[in-house]
């Protein structure tokens, strides 16, 4: 089967190297985003998948658009059956969607219709969700609004962060998308129901701000959440401070929401939330690196009574 791939970071790259290491496939080309300034330097950074495309030895395309039949050229280049996307990141216009004889097939990270939309894995675990997983779906012109292909589902850990989730279901969207690829033909596609449809919009800096008068389960699924980007925060004397890891504490505990219990090498640091408190594991203090807590304070003194949020 001759597949195009579409992907962009290193969700897609996952499925683009599985797909290569199968020998029912001949993966043809590789779909990316262009090249975009990174880091302090603004220097030029690759794609995952155009780095991963390069290391297979897999023509690589990055158009700047997808309108005006940009990759007309392309698709009657390569002649593909299928064109196989995950995470590419722009909707895909009639003429694309309609070239293979396969139509398209996307891997989305999440059980649809739940989550359609940019940031699934974040919203899985921002909710508190139990489960998640990875569906397999025929593309069409909506927002992940195609019929359903397959789907495989997993138990979300108590404190697995958003950057974990991500990886896991990145190798588990890979296999999936290698096995649905395989039996395509013969399977019937399953529509969706819209009325049970949830969205999942990108993620905003501000989403990662702390409110400490919510409860512990909120504010800790908040932090695993927003880890790696853009990490949960509050302030401390009005510097800000991001939390990657904190610990539900066991008790009730007096003081003002956001208050400092506790700042200690030894115990931590513990700070007041609505039904309890939360252990404040890896942090990042303004001019500081990030670090576990309990390090951080063996060269810093916090002070205890001091209100977080302020």
């Amino acid at each position: 089967m001759r597949v195009l791939f579409m992907g962009t970071p290193d969700f897609g790259a996952a499925s683009l190297t599985a797909l290569a290491a199968d020998e029912y496939f001949e993966v043809v080309g590789a779909v990316t985003q262009p090249d975009k300034p990174k880091g302090r330097g603004h220097k030029l950074a690759m794609p995952e998948v155009k780095k991963k495309a390069l290391e297979l030895g897999i023509p690589v395309y990055q158009p700047q658009t997808l309108k005006n039949g940009e990759l007309e050229p392309v698709l009657a280049e390569l002649q593909p059956d299928v064109i196989a996307v995950a995470a590419y990141g722009k909707l895909l216009p009639p003429y694309v969607l309609e070239y293979p004889r396969f139509g398209c097939v996307n891997v989305h990270a999440s059980l649809l219709p739940k989550y359609r939309g940019a940031a699934p894995i974040q919203y899985a675990v921002l909710n508190g969700d139990k489960v998640t997983g990875v569906t397999i779906q025929q593309m069409g012109e909506g927002l992940d609004t195609g019929d359903m292909l397959s789907k495989v589902e997993t138990e979300i850990g108590e404190y697995e962060t958003a950057g974990e989730l991500f990886d896991r279901l990145s190798l588990m969207g890979a296999e999936l998308l290698v096995d649905t690829l395989k039996k395509l033909p013969d399977i019937v596609p399953e529509p969706q129901n819209d009325a049970e449809a949830t969205y999942a919009p990108m993620i905003k800096k501000q989403m990662g701000e702390i409110d400490w008068s919510r409860s512990k389960e909120e504010i800790s699924k908040q932090i695993c959440a927003m880890n790696p980007w853009p990490a949960a925060y509050t302030y401390y004397k009005g510097e800000t401070v991001k939390i990657y890891d904190a610990e539900k504490a066991e008790g009730d505990f007096d003081g003002e929401y956001g208050c400092i219990l506790r700042a200690d090498a030894k115990g931590g640091i513990l700070i007041k939330c609505k039904n309890g408190g939360l252990y404040l594991r890896t942090v990042q203090f303004a001019g500081s690196r990030r670090m576990e807590a309990a390090d951080y304070l063996r060269g810093h003194s916090i002070e205890s009574g001091t209100v977080l949020g302020q």
